[in-house]
């Protein structure tokens, strides 16, 4: 993996790279540490202007969020619950422990808004990629908090800014097929704002937020995957906007929610 030096003129072009090789991540392990040396061993030199997306998985088993579920004494309402959509009650009481609302139940599935404000499937409690059978992971308690660390101790080793996303896989409303979107940030602007400037025919854009975080997240997922064993993926070539804005600027208010 050699970092490309060619420059084209008139051409726009944005790289991802995912960084394979790291090892299984346990409690208190230092992932920035351990991406710095699998970097050098793969003679990859990150760039001032590289972004890191890292996915959660990795940041909750370093930051030890990860719950025995032989450990868990279900509720009576996750007893209830589970009875009602054909789940284990232990995995139920800790998705109802991470949740402040549920959004939805129905068939097999619990929409849930968590601590953090983000709506998704259990509450973001997950099973897979996690070793042992009764295990699972959960969000970290502060997303935004871990990018900055983990953005922090990177410019420690390579000697400049570098951005950080962490990333999950939600489901979406009314489309099939899940992707990633952005939970956490440290040093990027996640929302590009184009209200007031014009396109190309002299319109006056009105409405136009576009969340860059999620679509730097969601595209570093084909170079990551579910299976591949790639948590961490470097994006090259995109000119982000400096920020100290987390990815709670990502969520919609209230106020302005039509479907709640």
């Amino acid at each position: 993996m050699k970092p490309s030096t060619e420059k084209r003129a008139g051409i726009s072009e944005i790289r991802i790279i995912g960084v394979p090789g790291l090892p299984e991540i346990r409690p208190t392990d230092p992932i920035p540490a351990l991406l710095h040396a699998r970097l050098k061993a793969l003679r990859f030199a990150l760039e001032p202007g590289d972004i890191c997306l890292v996915t959660q998985k990795i940041i909750s088993k370093a930051e030890g969020a990860v719950v025995d579920l032989e450990a868990v004494t279900p509720s009576p309402f996750a007893l209830q619950v589970a009875r009602r959509i054909k789940k284990d009650p232990r995995l139920l009481e800790v998705v109802l422990q991470q949740s402040q609302r549920i959004v939805r139940m129905d068939r097999d599935i619990m929409i849930c808004e968590t601590k953090h404000g983000w709506i998704c499937a259990n509450a973001g409690v997950d099973q897979s990629n996690v070793p042992g059978r009764n295990f699972v992971t959960l969000l970290p308690a502060d997303p935004d908090g871990s990018a900055r660390r983990f953005s922090r101790e990177l410019e420690a080793l390579f000697h400049f800014p570098v951005p950080v996303i962490l990333t999950d896989t939600f489901g979406r409303p009314w489309r099939e097929g899940l992707t990633n979107v952005a939970i956490g940030s440290a040093g990027l602007e996640p929302l590009i704002d184009w209200r007031g400037k014009r396109d190309p025919f002299g319109y006056e854009l009105q409405k136009t937020l576009v969340a860059v975080a999620d679509e730097l997240a969601s595209a570093a997922e084909l170079v990551m995957g579910k299976i591949e064993g790639i948590p961490i993926a470097i994006v090259r070539g995109y000119a982000y906007q400096p920020s100290d804005a987390g990815s709670q600027s990502l969520i919609r208010p209230p106020a302005k929610d039509m479907f709640r």
